[in-house]
């Protein structure tokens, strides 16, 4: 199974789990009042309401696939009843609703408020992990820029830093490797870009952060092959035969070592590692 098939199948998993525990929620609510009115009322027209109401309405609404006007009932709980024993799930509750309905900026508010105001809750780990998803659906393509990447990463790694042990950070490590690939992507895209307008040592400063900060994504060895080309280039022989010689150790099967090695054999050169390489001591550190 691919790395995005498997967060996709834990996701599912999660938001059975997590709609599993609703319907306890609203099993309770069930047992002190019927299920409510319609939460149609507009600000004007406001009118308080018995806080089971309010909740069993919108859960009702969340069960019928009617996120959006989910997650404003749920808000309405806090409203009207900010102190109620039903308020803080309420909130989390709205993040999720907003999450469904896509609506991830919400979602964001929404868990952020509960994370805020309950930061040892019951739910707290369940906020943390909603915010961040929230931020990874909304990582955009490798052309356009990547802050939100960048944040997402940061609440990914949060998630797995305060609750390694839970599921949430099980989910969280493998959106984690695909939000670095993206990165890494991104740093390919420009090095590409440089080379095509042949800003050599731009370029290999793109392929350097891939080599230094994303050594484990899908990227790094064409960013040593492109090390090797561009070296070989400028005439730094060294280094090019470095970079093959690393990428050949690691990746000996590689179409992109095959390339490499086709080059540095076109110049009389064979692969040759530098101990004291810059390549080389950044691979030390992780293999």
């Amino acid at each position: 199974m691919s790395l995005l098939g498997a967060i996709n199948e834990r996701a599912q998993r999660l938001r059975g789990r997590f709609a599993a525990a609703l319907g306890m929620g609203i099993m309770l609510a069930g047992l002190l009042v019927l299920p409510g009115c319609s939460a149609g009322k507009d600000k004007d027209n406001y009118v308080e309401r018995p806080v089971e109401n309010i909740y069993n309405n919108a859960m009702s609404l969340m069960k019928r696939g009617k996120y959006k006007k989910a997650a404003k009932e749920f808000e309405e709980v806090e409203r009207q009843h900010p102190y109620s024993t039903w308020a803080s799930r309420s909130l989390v509750m709205a993040a999720y609703s907003y999450y469904e309905a896509n609506k991830y900026d919400d979602a964001i508010i929404a868990a952020k408020r509960y994370i805020s105001l309950h930061p040892g809750g019951a739910d707290a780990a369940y906020a943390h992990y909603l915010a961040a998803a929230s931020q990874y659906e909304q990582i955009t393509d490798v052309g356009r820029d990547q802050k939100v990447t960048r944040q997402a990463l940061k609440s990914l790694q949060e998630v797995v830093r305060k609750f390694p042990d839970s599921d949430y950070a099980k989910d969280a490590r493998l959106k984690i490797d695909l939000t670095r690939d993206h990165l890494a992507g991104k740093e390919m895209e420009i090095g590409r870009y440089y080379i095509k307008k042949k800003a050599y040592l731009s370029a290999i400063n793109r392929f350097k952060v891939v080599v230094k900060k994303y050594q484990t994504t899908s990227h790094i060895e064409e960013a040593l092959m492109r090390l090797t080309e561009l070296y070989m280039t400028l005439g730094i022989t060294s280094e090019a035969q470095t970079a093959a010689a690393v990428l050949g150790h690691n990746y000996p099967g590689s179409k992109w070592y095959e390339d490499a090695f086709s080059l540095l054999k076109s110049g009389g050169l064979k692969p040759r590692e530098n101990k004291s390489s810059w390549i080389s001591r950044a691979f030390k550190s992780v293999f």
